[in-house]
């Protein structure tokens, strides 16, 4: 694909997804979501962390609530973003849902201390948001360009999973070059490693 007609596609695949996902049912969804969590939890990548990143699902993303709870509960450190002027990811530790405030872009955050944009590093799992992924781990998110910044800062064999419902997996996701590749997939159906850089 011509370099200039990735954006376009980029823009086409989103508007696909966004339109399927809001023909979803909210009990399909919530379903989806369950499982997810439970195939996470038991995920040994998931099982070993210390610390994992992940994020408040908003609108129709796979939900994360149950997620993060469960999380917690297994006595994890979980680090939430909070979304810079620059579209750059802070981070800071998240304590309960109660103790979550609106933010930019419909966002939920934690009231707590920010602990830097390198904080992610400090993750043993990071779970991200997006809204495909292709068979090699290529992500397409919202075209902000958030989490490709926050992943460069990843160390190299950290496990990276993005959660999608299922139909949203294995697609022919365009790239650009500063896309950053994930090394998995949750969804309701389970976690599928991926061909990172395949």
């Amino acid at each position: 694909m011509n370099p200039h007609q990735v954006p376009t596609a980029k823009l086409a695949l989103r508007d696909q997804v966004l339109a399927a996902r809001r023909r979803r049912s909210l009990a399909e969804s919530a379903e989806l979501a369950a499982r997810s969590c439970e195939h996470l939890l038991a995920h040994p990548a998931v099982r070993r962390a210390g610390c994992v990143a992940a994020y408040v699902s908003v609108s129709r993303e796979p939900g994360t609530g149950l997620l993060l709870d469960a999380l917690r509960a297994a006595g994890k450190r979980v680090l939430l973003p909070v979304l810079l002027a620059d579209n750059d990811l802070d981070w800071a530790v998240y304590t309960s849902a109660e103790d979550l405030l609106p933010a930019t872009r419909g966002t939920m955050a934690p009231r707590g201390p920010l602990l830097g944009v390198e904080a992610i590093a400090a993750a043993d799992a990071v779970l991200v948001p997006g809204l495909a992924v292709s068979p090699t781990g290529l992500r397409l998110g919202r075209g902000g360009g958030s989490y490709d910044r926050a992943l460069a800062r990843v160390p190299a064999g950290t496990f990276t999973a993005v959660l999608l419902h299922p139909d949203e997996v294995g697609l022919d996701v365009p790239g650009q070059d500063h896309d950053r590749t994930v090394t998995a997939v949750a969804t309701g159906d389970g976690v599928l490693t991926l061909n990172a850089g395949g």
